[in-house]
């Protein structure tokens, strides 16, 4: 195993002190590392918590800040956020607006966000995303996994409750862009968890995953590595026949590397992918490429789908200023 550390116990611990020191002008950390917060808060609108295991950076502390969330719980690498973590983070950022929790449908995640919900003071809502066509089920899942369409929700719904929407408004609109939002996901490699020390899968250099999660749990099968725009017909078919858009829908597309795929492809991917969709009657209006909801390591990419109207087209424009995006 080759990383940039000095142990794997303090991998966690040393990035976040190295973050929090990139980014002092926008974030700062909670008591004991426990959460990240947004150093200018805003006390006078909903508050948006999220978090999850670490490792899929920048998802999620690299998303606070204005226009996205007011904190992010990480978590040991690929494992959730404790609930007292969570219920820390909520009280920091809390005002009368009250706050939304935003969920990754995992299962850790979604009990350790539920049991913070319970002991947390003030008015809480909880939004769980599950945008990934690839299963129904798995080990980590209840139901459809929740992957890179959660930073499509952050965003909008972010952008929301920035202009003033209550907590009411911002849970109806997350879930309305969550309904609308789908992504599949495709692993060329394996990622190694640092405590690991060993590679989580293994594929041979002619081998895929396809349907692949973010932590490198299997999706539909394994096969054969085919060509760049074999590979994105079947991704952005398994999108398209769940959503079924109408012709002349606005749609963003995002892809998203998975932390080894060079940007070179990654462009190389969204080329095809946009290609085959305005095929189908789409029209790509809003695009995003880069490294957001990654898995260490692994080589590969997801390709993400959210339809567009009028309002989730404009929140989408609206000023973000964070680690990750800004515009």
């Amino acid at each position: 195993m080759k990383k940039f550390m000095n142990s794997a116990e303090t991998v966690l611990q040393e990035s976040l002190d190295g973050f929090v020191g990139a980014h002092a002008d926008i974030v700062t950390l909670g008591p004991e590392r426990k959460f990240v917060h947004r150093r200018e808060l805003n006390r006078n609108k909903v508050a948006l918590v999220s978090g999850g295991g670490s490792g899929h950076e920048p998802l999620h502390a690299g998303f606070v800040g204005y226009g996205m969330l007011d904190a992010a719980c990480p978590g040991q690498v690929f494992t959730s956020p404790t609930p007292d973590q969570i219920v820390e983070a909520a009280q920091a950022v809390a005002g009368d607006a009250g706050v939304l929790f935003i969920v990754k449908n995992y299962a850790g995640d979604r009990m350790n966000f539920e049991m913070a919900a319970e002991i947390a003071d003030g008015r809480t809502a909880t939004v769980i995303t599950d945008d990934d066509v690839a299963v129904e089920n798995s080990t980590h899942s209840m139901g459809r996994r929740g992957v890179a369409g959660t930073m499509v929700v952050e965003k909008i719904v972010g952008a929301a409750a920035e202009k003033g929407a209550d907590l009411a408004r911002c849970v109806a609109l997350a879930e309305r862009v969550n309904a609308r939002t789908r992504s599949m996901g495709v692993a060329l490699t394996s990622c190694t968890v640092p405590a690991a020390g060993t590679p989580t899968f293994s594929l041979a250099n002619d081998e895929m995953e396809m349907g692949v999660g973010i932590h490198g749990e299997p999706g539909r099968r394994r096969l054969k590595l085919e060509t760049a725009d074999v590979i994105a017909a079947e991704m952005t078919t398994a999108i398209a026949d769940d959503l079924a858009p109408r012709a002349g829908s606005d749609a963003l597309l995002l892809v998203n590397g998975f932390g080894g795929t060079p940007t070179i492809e990654l462009y190389l991917m969204y080329h095809a992918a946009r290609r085959m969709l305005e095929q189908r009657g789409l029209r790509i209006s809003r695009s995003v490429v880069g490294n957001f909801v990654t898995s260490l390591e692994m080589a590969g990419c997801s390709i993400t789908v959210s339809l567009l109207d009028g309002e989730t087209a404009a929140l989408w424009d609206h000023p973000v200023h964070t680690a990750a995006i800004r515009w």
